[in-house]
């Protein structure tokens, strides 16, 4: 069975409370989005994959996209996680993990390792979705996968 959505397809809009707020993905149109789903703060992969992008965190910050990381702990554990590490990543808190349901990030275990990039109409152009959750994308996938996106119409 395909993952939904595809790509090209239209993304599900959500609303999460966040680490910096409250985040409501339409009001980032005309932004590209990096959805980072991520099984579990404090984990060995998801603590290497977010440092990774904190000690990066000059190219991270020229990705030109807004980046959130999703997962389903609440938001008490996402600011531990985000302060025991001096995370830079915004972290979302999808305690019912509709929002991973809804993008095809969510299995029997919970939330699944999953990248998904929307264009600046709200369009997923890119997804990966990691088979066993054991890598992630670093900095420089995340760039290519921004990169190969069609330049926006001004």
């Amino acid at each position: 069975m395909a993952k939904t959505p595809q790509v090209g397809e239209q993304a599900p809009d959500f609303e999460l409370a966040g680490t910096d707020g409250q985040f409501r993905l339409s009001d980032h149109r005309g932004e590209r989005v990096v959805l980072l789903f991520y099984p579990g703060d404090n984990t060995m992969v998801c603590t290497k994959q977010f440092c990774s992008y904190r000690d990066r965190a000059e190219d991270f910050a020229n990705l030109g996209a807004t980046v959130v990381g999703i997962s389903s702990q609440d938001l008490e554990s996402h600011k531990g996680f985000t302060d025991k590490n001096s995370l830079t990543v915004a972290l979302l808190a999808d305690v019912d993990s509709a929002v991973a349901r809804s993008y095809g990030a969510h299995s029997r275990l919970g939330t699944k390792r999953a990248v998904i990039v929307i264009d600046e109409q709200g369009i997923v152009r890119h997804r990966h979705d990691h088979l066993l959750g054991l890598d992630y994308q670093s900095v420089d996938d995340l760039r290519a996968a921004l990169d190969a996106l069609p330049v926006a119409a001004a």
